[in-house]
């Protein structure tokens, strides 16, 4: 199979292109990414020293509330979730009805052919950065702070910008996932600081979407390992994302495994769960509205 074949594909069909969407084109911006990936070092030297710092600053201060600011923090990045879901989705179901599993981990058309879907994995890829806004939140709310929060939201930034400069197609996996149980967990937060009274099992419900998401992303690299080095296919990958790919991924199972075990199933957690409820290793203890 050779390059110009493998990307002969059948695109889907959008009810509407926008002109920012369309203007869209893969090697400038992959080209911006790999000049400056030093300033995705930078943001991560910065947000370890803003949030241990802030710790500190903060250990001897009364807790903020926040709960306006967090309640629209959280919304904007629910409606940036949806959006971003509805426009990179129909690409990855339109490339695996009409080409195969192979295909969708392989071939990364999403970024060189398809603009709408290009644009959002790009607009993605930045978003890494200013959801570490997350965990300021914690920070002066003075709520735990566990090692899976930060250490997800770091690993999440490097290996998107690594993953997207060297045109890794199984990217589209990790993008529509990433954007599809964003859409529900901070649409879940929004809701938590308006104060609004949910049922226990939806924190659960997200835990397991993002279990579920950690095991899919181990196969998805896994696969595209073997495509290229097993079966000697064409696969857009490499020996180095590969080994960073599986490591995190295969670290977020264990440990959002462990915080699913501790939260859920242990005896102390049930005892818990009632007054405090748990996602991506964040409390939510609200007091609920009231009639």
């Amino acid at each position: 199979m050779n390059n110009e074949d493998s990307l002969q594909i059948i695109e889907p069909t959008y009810s509407h292109v926008f002109n920012f969407e369309k203007t869209y084109f893969y090697p400038d911006t992959q080209k911006w990414l790999q000049k400056n990936f030093q300033y995705c070092y930078y943001c991560c030297i910065i947000y370890v020293i803003l949030i241990f710092g802030g710790k500190y600053y903060m250990s001897s201060r009364p807790k903020f509330d926040l709960k306006g600011p967090l309640a629209l923090w959280s919304g904007l990045l629910a409606v940036f979730s949806i959006i971003g879901f509805c426009r990179t989705g129909p690409e990855m179901f339109s490339t695996l009805r009409h080409h195969g599993f192979y295909h969708s981990i392989c071939i990364p058309s999403n970024l060189l052919q398809d603009h709408v879907s290009g644009f959002w994995t790009w607009i993605f890829i930045l978003s890494k950065i200013p959801e570490f806004g997350d965990t300021i939140f914690i920070v002066l709310r003075k709520q735990p702070l566990i090692f899976l929060h930060f250490y997800h939201h770091l690993t999440v930034v490097l290996y998107s910008w690594l993953t997207y400069a060297e045109t890794t197609a199984a990217i589209r996996w990790y993008v529509v996932m990433n954007y599809f149980v964003h859409s529900w967990m901070y649409s879940y937060y929004t809701l938590k600081a308006m104060q609004y009274k949910l049922p226990k099992g939806f924190a659960i419900i997200i835990t397991t979407m993002q279990l579920v998401q950690m095991a899919i992303g181990c196969i998805v690299t896994i696969a595209a390992y073997h495509y290229r080095e097993i079966y000697e296919l064409e696969c857009y990958t490499t020996h180095k994302n590969f080994i960073f790919g599986f490591a995190i991924y295969f670290s977020y199972l264990i440990l959002f495994g462990k915080f699913f075990f501790k939260a859920y199933l242990s005896d102390k957690g049930k005892n818990k769960v009632g007054k405090n409820v748990y996602v991506n290793g964040r409390k939510e203890c609200y007091k609920p509205k009231t009639s």
